[in-house]
């Protein structure tokens, strides 16, 4: 299939030229705003490709070798391809790319490894923890129980010696490491550590920095986890999908927990993208392009301080940057609706020891555009310009719309 129909959605506006004008808008969305939002990213038109193939015409479950039905001998090799690609990137001994999330994969991994009831220690919601880390409105909150660890009050950092005295006091079956807003490096050894001495299996969720891992400007957890979950978007620029990394001892109890246990087929589209992508992931020009990210991202987040902005640990290590805006006089929430108008699309999420909400910016899709240190101060004069009332959002989208056009997503 031309990537021309994949990206224009020629064969859509033929016959449904109503969702056309839909998909049309989304594109001309993304391309005339700031894609800040941590999460998100623009896949390679080879991977957007890949996701519009006729291997997303095939039913395909089981595994490899192994389904329950008749035809798979050649999404087989795409499956297959991913997974040696997975684990030749990431130095792991077995990789499932069946999770159709990174929410997907982490309750796989406690299918794994789990009972409903059972204990996990995990980074608690309010200092970056994720929906999966214990919420009550998610399956971890009501199936297990979750012992929330927190950050130095000070420094932002996880609490070492908080984390080992809640270890040893409620002796959990597993321990989580990993965050949704958590912008420094994680000690993957004490973790490791602390899970030994209580007898504890260590999960990575590794969603937000597996890209960076893949790139090598982020230690890896491959060597230190029992399971890695993770997603192949983000960073990764792969598409939206789930990932789980493990030693070869735990490999079919995995496969299990994902096929047949929490999902039915495996999406082979979304297998041969993500096949792409790791492909792709592997190169010296992924490699420059994570280096680039976090130079952005430090950019990002210097500019933004001496704009009078907070930052969180003040500064940064991976692509994410967590900021408090009160000083210029407006809380979370209402910054990121005058920035959304202003054509700035970012998040909110938790500030660590405040009830208030903060800004989380990543700056993976703005450096897949091109994007350097320049337009970097240049995005966080305009963002501090909007909150404090000096532009007003209607001005700065404009400025926007021009500094995107000259770094389209995909040039055409």
């Amino acid at each position: 299939m031309a990537v021309g129909h994949v990206l224009e959605g020629d064969a859509v506006r033929r016959q449904d030229p109503e969702l056309a004008d839909v998909l049309l808008a989304e594109r001309e969305r993304q391309s005339s705003t700031l894609q800040l939002i941590a999460a998100e990213n623009f896949m390679s038109p080879a991977v957007l490709a890949a996701l519009a193939s006729p291997p997303a015409n095939k039913y395909a479950e089981g595994y490899p070798g192994n389904r329950y039905h008749g035809g798979c001998e050649v999404v087989d090799l795409a499956e297959r391809l991913a997974v040696e690609r997975a684990t030749a990137l990431f130095g792991a001994e077995h990789a499932n790319v069946q999770a159709h999330s990174g929410s997907s994969a982490v309750l796989a991994a406690y299918a794994a490894l789990l009972r409903p009831g059972d204990t996990v220690l995990a980074l608690g919601l309010h200092y970056g923890g994720h929906l999966t880390h214990g919420s009550p409105a998610n399956f971890s909150g009501r199936w297990f129980d979750f012992v929330g660890y927190g950050v130095d009050a000070e420094s932002g950092l996880v609490d070492h010696d908080q984390v080992r005295a809640l270890a040893r006091n409620h002796r959990p079956k597993a321990i989580v490491c990993g965050s949704i807003a958590y912008p420094r490096h994680l000690d993957h050894a004490f973790f490791r550590e602390v899970a030994d001495e209580v007898g504890a299996y260590l999960i990575a969720d590794a969603a937000h920095p597996i890209g960076l891992v893949a790139g090598g400007v982020a230690p890896s957890p491959v060597p230190y986890a029992d399971i890695v979950c993770a997603t192949t978007h983000k960073v990764l620029r792969g598409p939206r999908g789930g990932m789980i990394l493990c030693g070869a001892e735990l490999a079919e109890r995995v496969d299990r927990a994902v096929f047949p246990f929490t999902q039915g087929g495996a999406q082979m589209n979304a297998v041969a993208a993500k096949a792409v992508a790791f492909g792709e992931a592997a190169t010296p020009a992924f490699a420059a392009y994570a280096h680039r990210v976090v130079a952005n991202a430090r950019t990002l987040a210097a500019a933004l301080a001496a704009e009078g902005l907070i930052v969180v640990t003040g500064g940064t290590d991976t692509h994410l940057v967590v900021a408090d805006p009160a000083p210029l006089g407006v809380d979370g929430r209402t910054a990121r609706g005058r920035l959304a108008a202003a054509g700035i699309v970012l998040d909110c999420c938790a500030l660590p020891h405040d009830d208030d909400r903060g800004l989380r910016l990543g700056t993976a899709a703005v450096t897949t555009q091109g994007m350097g240190a320049r337009e970097m101060t240049f995005v966080a004069g305009l963002l501090a310009s909007v909150l404090r009332g000096g532009t007003e959002p209607a001005r700065a989208r404009e400025d926007v719309r021009e500094l995107a056009a000259a770094f389209p997503p995909y040039p055409r």
